[in-house]
């Protein structure tokens, strides 16, 4: 049996990793039995991140990160988790060769993933031109014509963001009105880069190397129309994924994963939440490494204790009388 176990290898995992290594807590990480390095593995240059004044690719971020947490000891595995036993003191995660692993404690960091149109081109233009996040990529977009497709909060908010840069933005909306609240709706509409195309949607985007343009569908008539864009960001929202402890852990109203105020501790002791998957609002890397710090923490505390109130390091055996 292991002290503890990681789920999830976007910043906020590799993070917890590398505190817990340097904790000697000897840590596995299970990472993907794809790919590995979460969001961050589909953006090119990441200038928001701290230490990089000349920004780093995001997949070389994620190497970076990985490199970190195994020289300090995490073993990593490549597999998906497709069970969790969170019951008991020993918890208890299922992989997809059917292996299982059990461990005294559990961080959970596997992140959200951003909705996406469903277009083919969305795969071969990601990172070119087409984003999901204004604030990692708007910079690249200065005194260009660019669009946001969405219509909540999210969509007004990075289109107001990316009026910094741009000469002028686009939201496309597939209704006549938005879902956004008064005040978010009232920004957009009084800044004059932006404009609103009204009951359309994205049938295609444009561009070989880079995102050129689109083709919008009108959603009354079904007319298809061209426009000529430099950059297309999709803020149609995002789904933290959690679907492995639905019933297990408790959930907030946003569907993430509730914590103990600033803490990473959830419903259930011993299994600890960190990143995108407990973030509704900022998902973004730093703040994800941030709260990984938080989570592997967390868990040495709660071993530290497990282990105090035992007099010794606990066994899979002692360990559900220490936790009552």
């Amino acid at each position: 049996m292991r002290d503890i176990i990681i789920i999830g290898s976007g910043p906020a995992g590799f993070t917890a990793a590398i505190y817990a290594a340097r904790a000697e807590l000897k840590p596995l990480l299970i990472a993907s039995s794809v790919e590995i390095g979460g969001e961050l593995m589909n953006t090119t240059e990441v200038e928001n991140f701290p230490g990089f004044p000349e920004a780093v690719m995001g997949p070389d971020l994620m190497t970076k990160m990985q490199e970190q947490a195994e020289k300090f000891g995490t073993e990593i595995v490549y597999d998906d988790v497709v069970e969790l036993d969170l019951d008991g003191p020993v918890k208890r995660v299922k992989l997809g060769n059917g292996g299982v692993e059990e461990a005294r404690a559990i961080v959970y960091a596997t992140g959200s993933a951003y909705r996406k149109l469903g277009l083919p081109e969305e795969a071969t233009l990601s990172g070119h031109g087409l984003s999901w996040c204004a604030t990692c990529d708007g910079f690249f977009f200065r005194q260009k014509t660019i669009a946001v497709v969405g219509g909540g909060d999210s969509a007004m908010e990075e289109a107001t963001f990316l009026t910094r840069f741009a000469d002028k933005v686009y939201v496309i909306h597939r209704r006549d009105s938005l879902k956004a609240s008064k005040i978010m709706q009232q920004r957009a509409f009084d800044n004059e880069k932006i404009e609103f195309i009204w009951n359309a949607e994205i049938a295609a985007i444009h561009g070989t190397e880079a995102v050129s343009g689109v083709s919008l569908r009108d959603t009354v008539t079904g007319e298809l129309r061209a426009l000529d864009l430099d950059g297309l960001f999709v803020a149609i929202g995002n789904d933290p994924r959690t679907h492995l402890v639905h019933g297990k852990l408790e959930l907030t109203a946003e569907g993430t994963i509730a914590v103990d105020g600033r803490s990473s501790r959830t419903s259930v002791p011993g299994v600890f939440a960190a990143g995108d998957v407990i973030d509704p609002h900022y998902r973004q890397a730093v703040t994800a490494a941030g709260s990984g710090t938080v989570a592997a923490l967390d868990a040495e505390h709660y071993l530290a204790a497990l282990d105090d109130a035992a007099g010794e390091p606990v066994q899979a055996a002692q360990l559900a009388a220490v936790a009552e």
